[in-house]
């Protein structure tokens, strides 16, 4: 079984009270803006406001935190996401400053210090797959 997002636990015990999201806004003193982003994993409630969302909701604070707060990322995904930056970092700034260069836009400094900062993220790429 997967476990449960924060927020799909919030929205899950709202429901069952029969609760909007405003009303439970209202009763936190905050906006139902925060109640949506709390309840679509987007944030989540600061953690003065948890005694106070679990005795609405009905249940405890650890019944609240043992819902997860991850974002559904897969094992392995996010070294997946860095290594995808780490590539397009040297090829976003390389075009850059081609691009520059040619309509001379650009000191030789910063266009310098531009590539630089590619090779660095060439290195530190070909040092995480060591």
């Amino acid at each position: 079984m997967e476990k449960q997002t924060l927020g799909q636990k919030i929205a899950e015990l709202r429901k069952a009270k029969n609760m909007t999201q405003l009303e439970l806004a209202n009763q936190l003193n905050i906006t139902d803006k925060a109640v949506s982003k709390w309840e679509r994993d987007i944030s989540c409630p600061d953690i003065n406001t948890f005694p106070k969302l679990a005795e609405i909701l009905g249940v405890s604070v650890d019944e609240l935190l043992q819902a997860s707060t991850s974002n559904k990322e897969e094992p392995g995904e996010s070294k997946l996401t860095i290594d995808l930056v780490l590539k397009a970092i040297p090829l976003a700034l390389s075009i850059g400053v081609t691009v520059l260069t040619a309509i001379d836009q650009i000191y030789w400094e910063d266009a310098v210090s531009l590539l630089g900062i590619a090779v660095l993220a060439i290195a530190v790429r070909n040092f995480r797959e060591k």
